[in-house]
């Protein structure tokens, strides 16, 4: 742990004159040796390097631990209310715990990333006052509130590759100066005036503190409505959503993550064709929407619609609410269709259903937008008594939400629950190695249970009212393409879906499991238990624990050779007794995000789709191109490590929708479609998803076609 450098000093290390440097060793995993191999040596020489030549150059040495510590709480880079909670021999323990794992990055980008974007620096942002080891452990100091058992779990599963906090939690935990630990936030808006000014300021406030932020548009009335009883009036949701576009683009966290967001609007309100036409490449600037991320609500009735080549009605969301005497957003459509219809105290218009469709994939052909969400399919499979109308920035967190009301000052008459989950992911290929794999989900779990325990939003009082009521946590997963490449199984194959079903069928029971210990030890469930499936035993009645276990023999042989574990009948008719009697925790467990940066520190694959490349080509600020290897590839393994365009939409369909049946919220889903793709193809794929029971689509990809001449010959990225 200790060093003979003096506080401010370099590393007495220098590079070698004649060794290339870190960047062009990372340009040589692009390109073939004389052997014909892909140089992976190259890039863990080139992360060896970037130490050697920048990191150490630019890191503050202290002569020990304590040194160090005195130093970063006096000057107020840490909190110290984190460390007052322990002694001071249990934290230098834990320190020299994170330092015995002997952590390498596996490649150049994954060190990069966590020095750009993670680490403690001055704050001129000049040096470095981290390494790897110490975020870590300040990380698990952090989440673990004192418990000196649960901060050393931390450490072991951190360091060991095996769980990843999402980047708000790692770049935040213990910082003094710092944002939120919380990922994202989703906020409803109501149809008034309040409601709307209410929300452009809390999704200020949100983004300042590092989250994404989605808002349901669905309630707000259509253009042209009347306010006030005067007809023409209403302006619809266009006008909102450049106020704030405008807002986001001004918010960010202390200028490491720039505020975000989105909106969604259901299918079958008035403004949907407008919202859809704002990112469309002509559009006229005067409606243009640039960042804001679109999403749309699509029930059931619509699909069936189309099937039929039938018009479908839109809906005026103020005579919706005069009528139901609840938003628009509150209602199934699917539902209350036809009734809808017949009812002539509801404005409506009509479209055809198949050019809606038509309209929709044009958009993402162009634009790779809207984000769909399948609203009927959440709402089947979702365990909490509510309504899901609205997702998140990334297209994976599906929870009930409820209405607030305003005063004219903008006060809460009623505090409604909006919502907010934190995120981390679990590495699939070394969860797989875990030496306890239920230790190992229920220490990730309590991690992400504590930043749900640890935050409170005031100046958003309905996100700080939702997170105390559900306690909503969403663990997710990452490197499933790795760990099949590994084990020589190709995506999207038998044995591919067979091993994806059995493992998050195991990770559903250890997570539910780890949420009902909690419980338990807390004697407090989730606000709303006592109406979920959960309490009532429905939950566990949906699920056949036969389906559970692997099917074919590799992956029975994966699992035997492994300690994960499927639940047998036995296991599973005890959990519901368990839960019934106990209760759970957490409302919300599972959600399975994108995981961009920290898939790369962790060296993952990204999510559980397919690999877009073989070797990922990046652009990274100020140093350029970067090149990033598929994880856990190799010169012999190559065949399994197809990438997305290459394996097709059905086979990402097909494994999500295995995935899916153990998630309670969602997947961020992307498609992939090769450069000769038509709008027919994109309606295809939505149907194909619909049908399979995905709950969401999040961005569409389309290939680009390469320019001639623009790759090295012999480029890995053209040959493979």
């Amino acid at each position: 742990m200790s060093t003979t450098t003096v506080l401010g000093q370099s590393s007495p290390n220098s590079p070698n004159r004649d060794q290339l440097d870190y960047h062009a060793l990372n340009a040589l995993l692009n390109l073939y040796n004389d052997e014909g191999m892909i140089q992976f040596d190259k890039d863990r020489e080139a992360a060896n390097q970037y130490f050697l030549q920048h990191v150490n150059q630019n890191t503050v040495y202290f002569h020990d631990l304590e040194e160090k510590l005195d130093y970063l709480v006096e000057n107020r880079y840490y909190e110290p209310e984190v460390l007052a909670q322990y002694d001071f021999d249990f934290i230098k323990s834990l320190y020299k715990r994170a330092y015995a794992f002997k952590f390498r990055f596996h490649t150049f980008l994954g060190a990069y990333k966590y020095y750009t974007s993670y680490t403690l620096k001055t704050f001129d942002g000049n040096r470095y006052l981290e390494r790897f080891e110490d975020r870590v452990a300040m990380t698990s100091l952090f989440l673990a509130e004192g418990d000196t058992a649960v901060a050393e779990n931390l450490v072991d599963e951190i360091m060991g590759g095996r769980f990843q906090p999402a980047t708000p939690t790692f770049l935040n935990a213990g910082k003094a100066q710092r944002g939120e630990l919380v990922s994202c936030f989703l906020l409803r808006i109501e149809d008034n005036m309040e409601s709307i000014g209410r929300s452009i300021n809390s999704a200020l406030q949100l983004s300042k503190r590092g989250g994404g932020v989605a808002l349901l548009l669905s309630n707000i009335r259509e253009s042209g409505a009347p306010i006030k009883h005067i007809e023409n009036q209403s302006s619809g949701v266009i006008p909102v959503m450049k106020l704030l576009e405008d807002s986001f683009s001004y918010a960010n966290q202390l200028g490491a993550r720039q505020g975000a967001g989105a909106v969604y609007l259901n299918a079958h309100h008035p403004d949907i064709m407008r919202f859809l036409d704002t990112k469309r490449e002509n559009a006229d600037e005067k409606i243009r929407i640039k960042t804001l991320s679109l999403g749309v609500v699509v029930p059931d009735i619509t699909f069936e619609l189309a099937r039929k080549n039938d018009d479908m009605y839109l809906f005026s969301p103020y005579d919706v609410e005069r009528v139901f005497g609840k938003a628009f957003g509150d209602i199934s459509i699917s539902e209350h269709y036809w009734e809808m219809v017949e009812d002539d105290r509801i404005r409506k218009s009509k479209l055809n259903a198949r050019d809606f469709f038509q309209t929709l994939a044009e958009i993402q052909f162009e634009s790779g937008y809207p984000y769909i969400l399948f609203e009927d399919t959440a709402n089947r499979s979702n365990p909490i008594q509510g309504r899901i109308n609205m997702s998140n920035l990334c297209s994976e967190i599906l929870q009930v939400n409820t209405p607030s009301e305003l005063n004219d000052d903008l006060s809460f008459e009623t505090i409604g629950n909006d919502i907010s989950c934190n995120l981390g992911s679990m590495n699939i290929a070394l969860t797989m190695d875990s030496p306890d794999f239920t230790k190992t989900v229920e220490t990730a779990i309590r991690g992400l249970t504590s930043v749900a325990d640890q935050t409170s939003i005031d100046s958003v009082p309905s996100i700080r009212e939702g997170n105390n009521n559900s306690h909503a946590i969403g663990l997710g997963q990452m490197n499933l393409h790795g760990y099949l490449g590994r084990e020589h199984i190709h995506y999207g194959s038998e044995e591919g879906l067979d091993f994806t079903n059995a493992y998050f069928a195991a990770v559903m029971f250890a997570a539910i499991k780890a949420s009902n210990t909690i419980a338990r030890e807390r004697g407090e469930t989730f606000d709303s238990f006592a109406t979920s499936e959960y309490a009532s035993g429905a939950f566990f009645d949906r699920y056949d624990p036969a389906d559970f276990a692997p099917k074919t023999d590799k992956v029975k042989a994966l699992f035997d050779a492994s300690t994960v574990h499927t639940p047998s009948a036995e296991d599973w008719a005890q959990l519901k007794a368990d839960v019934m009697e106990h209760g759970i925790y957490n409302a919300y467990l599972q959600a399975v995000p994108p995981t961009g940066s920290i898939s790369y520190i962790n060296n993952s694959t990204a999510s559980i789709h397919p690999i877009a490349s073989k070797i990922e080509i990046r652009k990274e600020g100020k140093i350029g191109r970067v090149y990033y290897p598929a994880p856990h590839m190799d010169n012999e393994n190559l065949e399994y490590f197809q990438d997305s365009y290459e394996i097709g939409y059905e086979k990402i369909i097909d494994t999500y929708a295995e995935a899916t049946k153990y998630v309670d919220q969602g997947l961020s889903l992307t498609l992939f479609f090769r450069d000769d793709v038509t709008t027919r193809d994109i309606n295809r794929a939505q149907i194909y998803a619909w049908r399979k029971g995905i709950k969401s689509l999040y961005y569409i990809r389309l290939r680009q076609m390469a320019l001639a001449g623009t790759e090295v010959d012999g480029c890995v990225s053209c040959m493979l």
